[in-house]
């Protein structure tokens, strides 16, 4: 719990506020009933005189304003310091996330990771206000209460420690019922998440393959299965206020039953005993307050320690040991020595085994194999987005585990195979590879991309909005717009991965001579399913499960790699029958 100190500690001051103000409303609750008891007794049954009931009217009338007022600006101060506080957290628990390796959120899933930000911190919220409001006011009324009612009469009060002890187990049992069922709402609350994100993401293709009432159904019994958790652990909650109304109800029936006989026989004054009625409910009224802070706790803890999960992992990629933090890439040249490559340790079989090849500066290096061999392996090491299990990735002889992340991924810039666009104008997506750039440089690298002629044909040209993902432009127009993001940059480092599969060819044959006079420096490596795409490179590499079984030019593994002839003539075979 000492991680979260950091959270509260800028405000600190409203945290001490808060509940310091509730003692005003606190003094308020446990005065009123006293001089409510004495204006009974002695202004009305001993008739004191008009005079006595306004100065006493007016006295309570004070306290009441008082009550309002702290009341008013505890809860103030609580909220400000719960929202606030909370605010820090999720910004801190989104920066740990920023921080991750695609393993560590493979690991999580985004659905979890989404239900962490928001629904759990959430709950976290709630509870703090809560028990700032009521870490003062409820043992307050509790102990002000108590001994309000003994000072009164103690042999009546007295009824109060036997129900009390009964309650305390009652909400002991209760939380201990809770706590696990709470824990697992919250997970079949990510199952819910994962299925509608992934639902919301995917549906052009839902509908595609009119796959609607399979997904209906996936969602039907994911929202199943959160209703059942969740019935089961309110089921335990439903049982608080029952239990709290029943020991009230008892407990000031036995209060008027043993002060009743009291009055009649004159041991006690009409007065005083409505004074301690107003007391027991109190009590017991700040003991259900407590028992829902503890119910709200449990499942609060629940996402207490889901956050932590995620505050307490360590990133799988850092840059803490980078030995030349402060070096930049200057000349891009890629060396792989001896690499192999798995995605989990506890996988027996390499992903990529004993790969060893070098790219030079300004040179192309083509990448072909088939589907699964390892070529988007492969490049996501360059840029750290996976470690090596074994062996080194070297960029201008340094190892890239020695740059600090930032210099190194701000020299490589890729094109994934998943296009990703975000909302907001084409223009802004495209200032993502540079922030500073002009209006010409920014038109020259969608220029060089093949992209300017059909942004400037829309309407609103490059301030068009995007929808999310891109939704509104075709697959070769994001491509496209994503390969100029990419020259924009300026790298040293160009990864291509199967970034022109929807681009006809005579448009890819553009954007690949555009790379001899926009990026002549620049190391550029293209993974292809077409062997066109890469024909001209200075050098290729074909990959067969995960190991190099053809490295040379165009002309020589047509001489010397069967894989790459086998590759080769079954697409000119497929062109021509397309052809004909």
């Amino acid at each position: 719990m000492k991680r979260y100190f950091r959270f509260i500690k800028p405000y600190r001051l409203c945290f001490i506020l808060g509940p310091l103000l509730m003692l005003t409303e606190v003094a308020g609750e446990i005065v009123l009933p006293k001089l409510m008891g004495g204006m009974i007794d002695q202004g009305i049954i001993s008739d004191a005189g008009t005079g006595f009931i306004i100065r006493r009217a007016l006295l309570m009338l004070g306290c009441i304003l008082i009550q309002v007022t702290g009341g008013i600006l505890g809860h103030y101060f609580s909220i400000k310091a719960a929202v606030n506080s909370s605010s820090d957290l999720r910004k801190a628990v989104f920066d740990k996330v920023q921080d991750f390796s695609f393993a560590n959120i493979d690991r999580f899933s985004t659905g979890s990771l989404v239900t962490r930000l928001t629904n759990d911190i959430t709950q976290i919220m709630n509870i703090t206000r809560m028990g700032l409001i009521m870490a003062v006011r409820s043992p307050g009324m509790l102990i002000g209460g108590v001994i309000m009612s003994l000072s009164i009469n103690p042999g009546i009060a007295s009824v109060l420690f036997v129900v009390l002890p009964v309650l305390a187990i009652a909400i002991f049992l209760i939380m201990r019922t809770a706590m696990p069922r709470f824990e697992l709402m919250q997970k079949r609350l990510d199952d819910l998440n994962s299925v509608t994100q992934e639902n919301i993401t995917n549906v052009r293709v839902i509908k595609s393959f009119v796959r609607n009432d399979h997904e209906n159904e996936k969602f039907r019994n994911a929202s199943g299965e959160l209703r059942n958790t969740a019935l089961s652990a309110l089921e335990v909650v439903v049982c608080t206020m029952p239990v709290m109304t029943l020991a009230m109800n008892a407990a000031t029936l036995l209060v008027l039953w043993i002060g009743g006989g009291s009055v009649i026989e004159g041991g006690i004054q009409v007065g005083a005993l409505s004074a301690i009625v107003q007391y027991t409910v109190q009590i017991l009224g700040s003991l259900m307050m407590v028992s829902m802070f503890i119910i709200g706790s449990t499942r609060a803890l629940a996402s207490f320690k889901r956050i932590s999960e995620v505050l307490d992992t360590t990133p799988d990629l850092s840059d803490a040991d980078a030995k030349c933090r402060d070096k930049h890439i200057t000349d891009g040249r890629v060396e792989f020595r001896n690499v192999s490559f798995k995605y989990y340790k506890s996988r027996e079989d390499n992903v990529l085994d004993n790969i060893s090849f070098t790219a030079e500066p300004g040179k192309i290096l083509g990448i072909i194999g088939s589907t699964g061999s390892g070529k988007s392996s492969l490049v996501q090491l360059i840029p750290r987005l996976y470690d090596v299990t074994s062996g080194e990735v070297l960029i201008d002889g340094v190892n890239v585990k020695d740059y600090s992340l930032y210099n190194l991924r701000e020299s490589v810039a890729m094109v994934l195979q998943k296009n990703v666009l975000f909302s907001g104008t084409i223009e802004e997506n495209l200032r993502w590879g540079d922030a500073d750039a002009t209006d010409e440089e920014l038109r020259e690298a969608a220029r060089a991309a093949q992209a300017d002629g059909f942004v400037t044909s829309f309407t609103d040209g490059y301030k068009m909005e995007l929808g999310q993902g891109g939704v509104n432009v075709s697959g070769g127009q994001k491509q496209r717009l994503c390969i100029a993001r990419a020259l924009l940059k300026k790298p040293k480092i160009l990864i291509l991965d199967d970034s022109t599969s929807a681009v006809d060819t005579a448009t890819e044959a553009q954007i690949r001579h555009a790379f001899s006079t926009t990026l002549k420096d620049t190391t550029k490596i293209i993974i292809a399913q077409r062997i066109g795409s890469v024909v001209d490179a200075d050098k290729i590499i074909v990959l067969n499960d995960g190991r190099i079984v053809g490295e040379g030019t165009h002309s020589e593994l047509i001489e010397t790699n069967e894989e790459y002839r086998e590759i080769y003539y079954s697409q000119m075979d497929r062109d021509e029958k397309e052809v004909s």
